[in-house]
């Protein structure tokens, strides 16, 4: 490709997965691409650490299998024989002081068998009662956009959402079902349930056929092929992907690098990168905003007024919450139980400080091998586990602690922090003694919160920002938190850009 045929000079502001997947996209096509983080370093929330001598990540430990475009991502950057999977999936819920079984058939918490849920124990006979009534209630009006509480609640009672929902979407959000977009956090099932009166079964609709039943068909009447796992991470964590992104997009990618200002140009786009005092300015052809919803918002606010101002007006309406992921590890006989499970979940009404637990080195089995620096981290306890295989000596756990509105807690130093976490753990699993190794890994301000109008500032974001010519956005606070819809907003970014772009070139002059 000539000089004269490359699509154009495209800045990413920010280097977190979005924008790093962003640059891959677009160097692939032939742009020339810089990125710009701000921090002191690449990845957003995705990194990782030895916490007694195992590399495990401070942020995000999982993706999506299922969905296609983190894995496919993983193998285009050449790092698809690092994929590993869990050992299970299977979870519990903490709920009023006993771990109760959390139901099979259900999406997001929403129950598609309601005698499962009656099995867990997780409702009482009233809220049971309240529960069952999904099937016989006409349908729920919805006109517009409203709390998943709303109308989950309409259908089954506050006591599932409160036992069951907020739970899980906690995990995901940090957030509360009282605040979250119905149509945002459970765009399928929202879809579904305009087609159904009974919200049970429009998530037995979404999960397909129960065990025992007649397995879907594919096309001539084959019986469809299995799903495969549902999550997947690397060998060496997930926080070792950005890296590899980075260096397989060939970009330019500067870390400390922030961006102060932006501003349109007769050619393209003007950033100001650096301090007041020494200043750097960059052209480019084409701006990725690659950022969280409120630094985005400054940007454009700073762009001028009309369709900047509009979409930065719009970008600054999304709250975010704060959490922070404490990683503790024991010797395996702290433990007296054998661990089953993955880890467990606890309902925001019973006001502990840990809302979620990871088992990870019983969810994830590659973890098992003891390096040298974790057989260390067992002597200087005086704990040895004298059974078989050095693998079990040593169990890594992940508490999350924090929700919107639970930020006092975060004030914490890290080992008030650390502590809090431990006492938690040990008042539902019973683990004795202190942890051997721990680590606090801070997400100020990391999720985004799809909120009640959610998906109408988004449209109003994207339909500003698409009158900016050689702009887009991406990233967590538009389509979703996963790793794999961030990528597929970073692949929309790069297709827009590349499109205007060559639109420009063909005409040969500025648009």
């Amino acid at each position: 490709m000539t000089d004269s045929e490359r699509p154009g000079r495209v800045v990413i502001v920010g280097g977190g997965i979005a924008g790093l997947a962003a640059a891959f996209f677009l160097r692939d096509r032939g742009a020339e691409v810089s990125v710009l983080e701000g921090s002191p370093r690449i990845g957003g929330k995705l990194a990782v650490s030895e916490v007694a001598g195992i590399a495990v990540d401070e942020g995000a430990e999982a993706l999506l299998a299922r969905r296609p475009e983190g894995v496919d991502l993983i193998g285009a950057v050449g790092l698809a024989d690092q994929l590993e999977y869990p050992g299970t999936t299977t979870s519990r819920i903490w709920s009023r002081g006993r771990f109760r079984a959390l139901p099979g058939r259900q999406f997001m918490g929403v129950p598609a068998d309601l005698d499962e849920v009656e099995r867990s124990g997780l409702l009482s006979p009233e809220g049971m009662a309240r529960a069952r009534e999904d099937g016989t209630l006409p349908a729920t009006a919805r006109d517009g956009d409203v709390s998943v509480a709303g109308y989950v609640g309409a259908r089954f009672g506050a006591e599932l959402v409160d036992r069951l929902v907020d739970p899980l979407l906690g995990g995901v959000y940090a957030g509360r079902c009282d605040r979250l977009s119905f149509s945002a956090a459970l765009p399928g099932l929202a879809q579904a349930a305009r087609l159904r009166p009974s919200l049970a079964e429009a998530a037995a609709a979404l999960l397909g056929p129960a065990a025992g039943q007649e397995p879907a068909r594919a096309a001539g009447g084959a019986p469809a092929t299995p799903p495969g796992p549902v999550f997947t991470t690397l060998a060496a964590g997930l926080g070792t992907l950005p890296a590899a992104l980075a260096r397989a997009s060939g970009a330019v990618v500067r870390t400390g690098a922030m961006v102060r200002e932006l501003a349109r140009t007769p050619d393209g786009w003007r950033l100001t990168v650096g301090s007041a005092r020494a200043p750097e300015l960059i052209d480019a052809d084409a701006v990725v905003l690659a950022l969280p919803a409120r630094p985005a918002s400054r940007l454009l606010a700073g762009a001028g007024p009309g369709s900047a101002g509009a979409a930065a007006s719009a970008l600054a309406e999304i709250d975010y919450a704060s959490m922070a992921i404490v990683t503790l590890a024991y010797p395996a006989p702290a433990f007296s139980e054998p661990i089953t499970g993955s880890g467990y979940l606890v309902p925001a009404v019973d006001g502990r400080p840990v809302k979620a637990v990871t088992f990870s080195t019983v969810k994830w089995p590659h973890l098992t091998g003891m390096p040298d620096a974790a057989a260390a981290a067992l002597a200087r306890s005086g704990e040895r586990n004298r059974e078989p295989g050095a693998g079990s000596a040593l169990h890594v756990v992940r508490c999350s602690v924090g929700r919107i509105g639970e930020e006092a807690v975060l004030q914490r130093d890290d080992g008030d922090l650390a502590a809090l976490a431990a006492a938690d753990l040990a008042a539902a699993t019973g683990v004795t003694g202190a942890p051997v190794a721990s680590r606090v890994s801070r997400w100020g301000g990391g999720l985004p919160q799809y909120s009640v109008g959610h998906l109408d500032r988004v449209r109003r974001i994207r339909d500003n920002v698409a009158s900016l010519p050689g702009l887009a956005v991406c990233g967590a606070a538009y389509d979703g938190v996963g790793i794999p819809a961030c990528i597929a907003s970073a692949r929309l970014a790069a297709d827009q850009l590349l499109a205007y772009l060559q639109s420009r070139a063909a005409v040969g002059r500025p648009a």
